[in-house]
């Protein structure tokens, strides 16, 4: 591991998050990604930002999102075990992150699953991911097919296209009252929602973003009331994530996320990137979104992504746009 620190940090009760820890973690990982990735080296350089004069994870360097499209960010030399690729549109160019060690993007999701909603043995898991199974390298598909395995529910399985097979399914599950978790890409949920309406009483729905030009754009409140009334469940789940994070946060109702311990949401000004701020006591900061993701160890920790955001006091935060001019991404959230 190149003396990388471990990036795994422990909630210290259910529900409860202790972030004490973060600080020390998030600074460690920059000495050592400044040290061994070239491209980050050479982004802090510019701005004339180094170990000695960090201080704060705010005064970290935030690399733009847009560089994993056309640099590789890795650190050190290695072979990857995976290579993630961004859905992106027909066209453009699509991010890449190379991916050193499967195992720590499988303690990262497997982790944060555990934290948010169980064990994935006490589930069902559906998967409706048309798009991202018909490609290769998906890190949406990957997590999946992993809770799917360890679910070892016979239920359990991607369903693609076969809709009707799925309602089947879901229906056999609620007469069982087997807890279960439908997961799938927002446009397939609407297809599905609105050529089988069915009551849902022991299944949690959870869109992780995404019209891809399938559907018109539509706000996220829209597209939850719809589903949630086509569903017959009280709320709609959410999945935060993306191809050039290995953590993903999760939102159980109204698009308010919540990150594991090892991830954290800052936002930084529209008009002097280097400003960033966290969570403030009594305030809500709107603006675009940072990024830190420790387990992001063998890449760049530190993303200034393309998404604009609100960050409340407790570190919980909404998505409620993009920058303009920037890509459609397959897996960020609609619009409010």
């Amino acid at each position: 591991m190149n003396n990388r620190p471990d990036f795994l940090i422990q909630p210290t009760e259910p529900g409860g998050f202790n972030n004490s820890e973060f600080p020390l973690k998030a600074l460690a990982l920059f000495r050592y990604q400044y040290r061994s990735n070239p491209v980050y080296q050479s982004f802090c350089d510019q701005l004339r930002r180094s170990p000695a004069s960090v201080q704060s994870i705010t005064d970290i360097p935030y690399l733009p999102i847009g560089l994993f499209k056309t640099h590789p960010v890795v650190c050190g030399d290695f072979q990857p075990e995976a290579v993630f690729t961004s859905s992106g549109t027909t066209g453009k160019t699509p991010s890449q992150h190379q991916v050193e060690r499967l195992s720590v993007y499988r303690v990262s999701f497997l982790e944060a699953f555990r934290i948010f909603y169980g064990d994935p043995t006490e589930w069902c898991i559906l998967a409706l991911l048309p798009s991202y199974l018909e490609r290769s390298g998906s890190s949406l598909a990957y997590m999946t097919d992993e809770l799917i395995r360890l679910s070892g529910h016979p239920s359990s399985g991607f369903f693609l296209y076969d809709t009707p097979h799925l309602h089947e399914t879901l229906q056999q599950l609620e007469r069982q009252g087997q807890q279960t978790l439908l997961l799938g890409v927002t446009f397939a949920l609407m297809d599905f929602a609105a050529t089988y309406p069915i009551r849902l009483q022991h299944t949690t729905v959870m869109e992780t973003g995404g019209m891809k030009g399938r559907r018109q754009e539509l706000a996220r409140e829209e597209v939850h009331s719809f589903l949630q009334q086509q569903l017959g469940v009280t709320s709609i789940h959410s999945e935060y994530g993306m191809t050039e994070l290995l953590s993903q946060a999760y939102a159980p109702r109204e698009g308010l996320f919540q990150s594991p311990p090892w991830m954290q949401v800052l936002i930084r000004s529209e008009d002097d990137p280097l400003a960033v701020k966290g969570p403030l006591p009594g305030q809500r900061i709107s603006g675009p979104i940072n990024i830190i993701d420790l387990a992001n160890q063998s890449s760049c920790a530190f993303i200034a992504t393309d998404d604009l955001g609100t960050l409340y006091p407790d570190g919980r935060f909404e998505v409620v746009g993009r920058i303009d001019h920037s890509d459609v991404r397959g897996c960020s959230l609609l619009y409010t």
